[in-house]
This record gives C-alpha cells, sequence and structure tokens, in this order.
C-alpha cells in the first residue's frame, strides 16, 4: 500500500516525482486533494469518489473510479482489483492524465503514448481478457474527440460511429461466417489509434484542477 505521511522536500516525495512526472509542487497540490477526498485518512475507498462533482456527470465516471483500484495500473502482472489504495497510488493513476511535459524527446512521448493507450484499454476491458468490443472502441473515440474542444458531442459521436463501422469491416469483415470475433486486442487497438494524438486529450477535472496544468 503506498501509505504517504512524510513533507514535499524528503526523499519519498522526490522517488514519486521521478515516477509520474510531477513537480514536488504538483505532488503537494495532489496530497492535498488526497487528504480532502479521503478526510485526512491514509487511504481512499471507491465511496470517497462519490464526493467528486466534477465526475457525476462523467459518461464514464464508472470506469475512471475502477482505473484507481486496478492492479493492473500499478503492476505489469496485476489482476483484479484492490478494495483501497494509499497516495501513491493515487498519484500514479492521475499521472495518466498529464501530458507529456514540454521537453520531452519522440522516443520518450511514444513510451508515454504507449502507457496512455494501455491504461486507456484497460479501462474498456472491464472483465480483463485482453480484448475490447467495438462499441467500447467507439466510446473511446468519442470521448477523445469530444474532449479536443473544437468538436461538439454530435459531430464526436458520428466521426466515432464511422471509425468503428471501418474497425469492424477490417477487423470483422475479413472473418469467415463460422468464426467466432473475440473483440480488438490491445496491439490492434494501438494500430487503430495510431493518427489520433492523445497525449493533451487525456484530462479530467478533479476536485476543480484540471490535470491539464499538472503538465509544466
Amino acid at each position: 500500500m503506498g501509505s504517504f505521511q512524510s513533507l514535499p522536500d524528503d526523499h519519498h516525495y522526490r522517488t514519486l516525482s521521478k515516477k509520474t512526472g510531477f513537480s514536488l509542487e504538483q505532488i503537494g497540490i495532489l496530497h492535498n486533494r488526497f487528504k480532502q477526498l479521503s478526510l485526512n485518512e491514509e487511504i481512499l475507498r471507491r465511496d470517497d469518489f462519490n464526493k467528486v462533482q466534477d465526475l457525476k456527470d462523467n459518461p464514464i465516471r464508472s470506469q475512471i473510479v475502477e482505473a484507481f483500484f486496478d492492479r493492473r495500473n500499478f503492476h505489469k502482472d496485476g489482476v483484479g482489483s484492490m478494495e483501497e489504495i494509499g497516495f501513491e497510488e493515487f498519484l500514479t493513476v492521475m499521472s495518466y492524465f498529464r501530458a507529456p511535459a514540454l521537453h520531452t524527446t519522440e522516443e520518450q512521448r511514444e513510451v508515454i503514448r504507449r502507457a496512455k493507450l494501455r491504461f486507456l484499454f484497460n479501462m474498456h476491458d472491464t472483465d480483463n481478457d485482453g480484448t475490447i468490443t467495438l462499441e467500447e472502441y467507439r466510446h473511446v473515440v468519442e470521448e477523445l474527440l469530444s474532449r479536443s474542444g473544437s468538436l461538439g458531442k454530435e459531430t464526436a459521436k458520428g466521426i466515432a460511429d464511422t471509425a468503428m463501422l471501418e474497425v469492424a469491416s477490417i477487423s470483422v469483415g475479413q472473418m469467415a461466417p463460422d468464426e467466432f470475433y473475440e473483440g480488438i486486442t490491445f496491439e490492434q487497438f494501438l494500430k487503430i489509434l495510431k493518427g489520433l494524438e492523445i497525449e493533451t486529450r487525456m484530462n479530467i477535472h478533479f476536485l476543480n484542477m484540471d490535470t491539464t496544468v499538472l503538465c509544466k
């Protein structure tokens, strides 16, 4: 459990900064948010997220909340979910919603992009079978497009519907009539979203704090 009781300038803060990319100041701000949610306890439970007003109207609220407890987001071979998390787990999940730093190499951006897409994939692969459905893929695309700010919800939905049909024609259309469609794998997911810029679109408003400001 990633319990946290230390001061902003200690070794643990610095270790978390290297791991997540957040500055010491940003970690301090997030720690205050964590304490607000947990009512000054060292752990968070699912019910604590009911206090987050900004998440109440989010169409994927349940997936976002579950992501904080999904063991896959903390360990490569993680399975199942946790009942409670500490500050370190909270910070790790928040880092997925953080845009890359301004001075980031192409190689580093690609690593970040793959990690973000894996996180997105896991959010929608709720049964942890390694695949997502075409409808779940459509939902991912719609969410990413609607967060660009330049597209209305209906326009984003229309593009997402088209994207789903294109994927269906590629992955399902080539199948024999007696084959069973098993869904989109993560590698297919990577190829399908290759041309879509996601680095600055994955953000959430959290306790009156926009995660896009935590990237500088």
